[in-house]
């Protein structure tokens, strides 16, 4: 696939996860609550982590931003849902090594839209858009 292609399908993925986000929404029952925001573009999250015997159960989001930023923590999301915490954490360094064009290795994970993500690493100002998410699962899960 030539990058061109690639470019416009990645575009196109990241667009649905805005258009139609994944685990929107809130979580009830005693879970995990990390509000975060981004004040140099005013992206806002407000993600809830249910997590039970070290295993993140349910995850979901809610806020405002740019596309960017709102279809990472869809993809975030979908991405925790079902894994233990020190995977969701890991999840988090690999990404976090993808965004900023540094080389990874994805540890046999399966990243799936995630990698769709990896052409913000091209625009330094989006980084923190694309992160935010995942500076909030991480503070989280590392504050349990």
């Amino acid at each position: 696939m030539s990058s061109n292609n690639l470019d416009t399908l990645y575009r196109q993925v990241i667009m649905d996860h805005y258009k139609n986000p994944r685990n929107k929404g809130a979580l009830e029952d005693g879970s995990l609550i990390i509000d975060m925001n981004n004040p140099t573009c005013g992206d806002r999250i407000r993600l809830t982590l249910k997590v039970e015997d070290g295993k993140v159960t349910d995850a979901k989001f809610d806020g405002e931003g740019c596309s960017i930023s709102m279809s990472s923590a869809s993809m975030m999301t979908q991405a925790i849902k079902g894994k233990d915490i020190e995977t969701a954490l890991k999840f988090s360094r690999i990404f976090s090594d993808m965004i900023q064009g540094k080389e990874y290795d994805d540890e046999g994970l399966d990243l799936g839209d995630i990698e769709a993500l990896q052409g913000v690493s091209k625009f330094p100002a989006r980084i923190k858009c694309a992160t935010l998410a995942w500076k909030a699962m991480e503070k989280g899960l590392n504050d349990k």
